[in-house]
C-alpha cells in the first residue's frame, strides 16, 4: 500500500479547514454564532436536496405513466419489448424533450460528434434513459435491461438546456419554461388512454383530439378538474408553460394565481404527475365549477405512501433560489432600454402593477379579466376567478409561443399595443419601441 506524503495530507487538511472557517464567517469576518451556522448549514442542505428533487424525483408517478398509461412501451417500441415503432432520439427531440449533456459519458459524446450514434433507433433513447440523461423523465429497468416503467419530474416542463452540445442537448437550465415541449403529443403515444377516457367520460378519439390541440409549450392543468377541453370558440384550452425562476418574494404563482409556488408543486406532483401524495383544496370540490374533481375526489387526494409532502419544503427552497436569468449581451438595444425604463415607470404606468424589482405586486397580485381587457375563460377555471400579474424578469427566455397565459399575443409589441388601447395611454410609436427594448432587458 502506498501512502501520500505527510506534507501533502497536512496541506489538503489545512485547505479543507480553511474553507470551513470561511464558510462559517459572517460579513465582518467574525465566526458565525452557533445558531447562524445551523441556519446556514440547513439552507445549504435544503438547496442540494431541492435541486435533486426538482431534477430527479418522480414522486412515484411510474404507477400512472408506466403501469396505467404504459407510455414506456410506446417509447421502447416492439423491437425492444414494447409496442409500435418506438421513439427515437430524433423524434424525442422533435417533441421538445431535452438531453442533459453532463450526464453523457465522454466516449458517447465523442461518438455523437462523429455521427457514430444511430439517432433513429429507439434503443438509443432507452440508453439515454438508462443514463438518466433525458431531462424530466426517468425510466425504470429490470435486471435484463428492459424498461418496465416511466416516471416524470418537475424538470420535464420547467427546465431547458443551453444547446451547447447540439440543439436540444446541453447543460441544464432549471426553472426555464420548456416552450418546445409537446406534452399532448407525448401523452398521446400511450397505448392505454383509458385513465383519461374514464375520468372525462369521453371516447379515445376525443382525448387524442384534445391532446393534439395543445401543441408545443402548452398544457392544460385544469382539464382533469373541470372537463373544459376547449374554449367556447373552439380554441385550445391549455396555457403556456410558465417559468419557475424569479419566484422569491412573489406571492401567487401561475397564470391565475390559484396558490403559491409550493401549493402548485403539490397540485402538480399529486394531480398532474399522478405521484403518490397528499393534496387538499376544498375549493376544487365545488361541483358547479369543478364537476370532474368533485366526482373523482381529486381535490382531497390522500395517496399512500406519501412521497410528496416531505419534499415540498426543499423543493420550494430551491425554486426560490433560482434567479431570473439576465438577457444575453447584444439581445437588446441598451440605450433604448434605458429610455424605455422611464416609459415603464412613467407614461406607460407599467410599474404600478409590475412593481420593480419583483415586477409583480407585493401582496395580492391578482386582477379581474375586465381590468386586463381580456376574456374571462381561463380566469373562470381558477378558484380566484382572476389573472395574476406575471413577474417580468427573465421575460426574454420565454418569448417562444407567445405572451399572456395562452400565447394570444405573438410579440412584445403586440402586448404593449394591447395595454396602450386598454388603458388609453396614448403612447407614441417611439415610446412603444423603447418600452419593448426595456422589457427585453429585464
Amino acid at each position: 500500500m502506498r501512502f501520500k506524503p505527510v506534507a501533502a495530507v497536512v496541506g489538503v487538511s489545512a485547505i479543507a479547514i480553511a474553507m470551513l472557517v470561511v464558510a462559517d464567517e459572517g460579513r465582518d469576518g467574525k465566526r458565525l454564532a452557533e445558531n447562524d451556522r445551523h441556519i446556514q448549514s440547513h439552507a445549504e442542505r435544503l438547496l442540494e436536496q431541492g435541486r435533486n428533487i426538482f431534477r430527479f424525483d418522480t414522486y412515484g408517478s411510474e404507477a400512472f405513466f408506466g403501469d396505467a398509461l404504459q407510455l414506456h412501451k410506446a417509447i421502447a417500441g416492439a423491437n425492444n419489448g414494447g409496442v409500435g415503432p418506438g421513439v427515437s432520439p430524433k423524434t424525442a427531440l422533435a417533441v421538445g424533450l431535452k438531453v442533459d449533456a453532463d450526464a453523457l459519458p465522454d466516449q458517447l459524446k465523442a461518438h455523437l460528434k462523429a455521427g457514430m450514434v444511430n439517432l433513429d433507433d429507439p434503443a438509443t433513447t432507452l440508453a439515454l434513459l438508462k443514463l438518466n440523461a433525458v431531462v424530466g423523465l426517468t425510466g425504470r429497468f429490470d435486471e435484463g435491461g428492459r424498461i418496465t416503467a416511466l416516471g416524470t419530474q418537475c424538470a420535464l416542463c420547467h427546465s431547458n438546456v443551453d444547446d451547447s452540445f447540439a440543439p436540444g442537448i446541453g447543460k441544464r437550465l432549471d426553472g426555464w419554461a420548456n416552450r418546445d415541449l409537446n406534452v399532448g403529443a407525448i401523452v398521446s403515444l400511450a397505448p392505454n388512454l383509458k385513465p383519461f377516457t374514464d375520468l372525462l367520460r369521453v371516447d379515445e378519439g376525443t382525448v387524442r383530439q384534445v391532446l393534439a390541440s395543445w401543441g408545443p409549450g402548452c398544457y392544460d392543468a385544469w382539464l382533469d378538474k373541470d372537463g373544459k377541453a376547449l374554449r367556447p370558440d373552439g380554441g385550445r384550452a391549455c396555457t403556456m408553460i410558465p417559468p419557475a425562476f424569479g419566484l422569491a418574494g412573489v406571492n401567487l404563482a401561475t397564470w391565475t394565481g390559484a396558490g403559491s409556488a409550493t401549493y402548485w408543486n403539490a397540485y402538480v406532483a399529486v394531480t398532474q404527475q399522478h405521484g403518490s401524495g397528499v393534496f387538499f383544496d376544498p375549493r376544487l370540490g365545488n361541483r358547479d365549477q369543478y364537476p370532474v374533481a368533485a366526482e373523482s375526489g381529486s381535490f382531497n387526494t390522500r395517496g399512500t405512501p406519501d412521497l410528496v409532502t416531505s419534499k415540498l419544503g426543499a423543493l420550494h427552497f430551491y425554486q426560490l433560489a433560482i434567479p431570473a436569468p439576465k438577457p444575453p449581451k447584444g439581445s437588446f438595444d441598451e440605450a433604448a432600454a434605458a429610455r424605455g425604463k422611464a416609459v415603464f415607470n412613467g407614461r406607460a404606468q407599467c410599474s404600478s402593477c409590475h412593481v420593480p424589482p419583483l415586477f409583480t405586486e407585493p401582496g395580492h397580485n391578482l386582477h379581474t379579466p375586465t381590468e386586463m381587457g381580456i376574456d374571462s375563460f381561463q380566469a373562470d377555471r381558477s378558484p380566484t376567478l382572476m389573472y395574476r400579474t406575471a413577474p417580468l424578469a427573465g421575460l426574454w427566455t420565454h418569448q417562444k409561443g407567445g405572451f399572456y397565459h395562452d400565447g394570444r399575443f405573438a410579440t412584445l409589441p403586440a402586448v404593449v399595443d394591447h395595454y396602450d388601447r386598454t388603458f388609453k395611454l396614448g403612447l407614441t410609436d417611439w415610446e412603444k419601441s423603447e418600452l419593448v427594448e426595456y422589457l427585453k432587458s429585464l
